[in-house]
């Protein structure tokens, strides 16, 4: 159990790390003319974040989940995972953000890996939303947050891609 509460301790100081990184980059864009789109859908998003958390340790815990024996692919993939994220934030540079900032007349980024796909930040999400559950074999946490995961970023792609076609150039 040591194993699972030092991961999950990991997890939420990489988030909070990544939230005082989007802060800053979020004060600098609103300095360069930038404002956020979808305030409320945000919201949704960070509680949607802390009920996996919630849900998964009240799963591992109440059900006392082993670890999942294939534990050391699906820890291959969660670091595959997180190098894409760091990769794609690095990309992104000023303009990544937890929340939708757009910064009107600034050309889309196409670096890094957009220059191969348009939302690998997503994309890493999504696996972690997946496989993390997966590796203390907590299966309902993992099928319950990928599917909300999946519909929320949906929506979000939506309204963000919107924004980034009426901001450009």
């Amino acid at each position: 159990m040591i194993y699972f509460f030092g991961f999950i301790f990991l997890l939420l100081a990489q988030r909070a790390f990544e939230l005082k990184v989007a802060r800053r980059h979020e004060k600098e864009l609103k300095n360069r003319g930038g404002r956020e789109v979808d305030t409320n859908g945000y919201r949704v998003i960070v509680g949607m974040h802390s009920a996996f958390f919630v849900s998964l340790t009240l799963e591992k815990v109440a059900f006392d989940r082993p670890l999942n024996p294939e534990w050391s692919i699906l820890m291959a993939i969660f670091f595959a995972a997180q190098l894409l994220r760091y990769w794609a934030i690095h990309s992104l540079g000023i303009f990544w953000n937890t929340k939708i900032m757009i910064v009107p007349g600034h050309p889309i980024v196409r670096k890094g890996p957009y220059r191969y796909f348009r939302h690998p930040n997503y994309a890493a999400v999504i696996t972690e939303f997946a496989v993390v559950p997966l590796i203390f074999s907590c299966y309902v946490t993992a099928v319950g947050f990928t599917i909300a995961n999946a519909l929320l970023l949906g929506r979000r792609i939506r309204i963000e891609t919107s924004a980034l076609a009426s901001a450009r150039p």
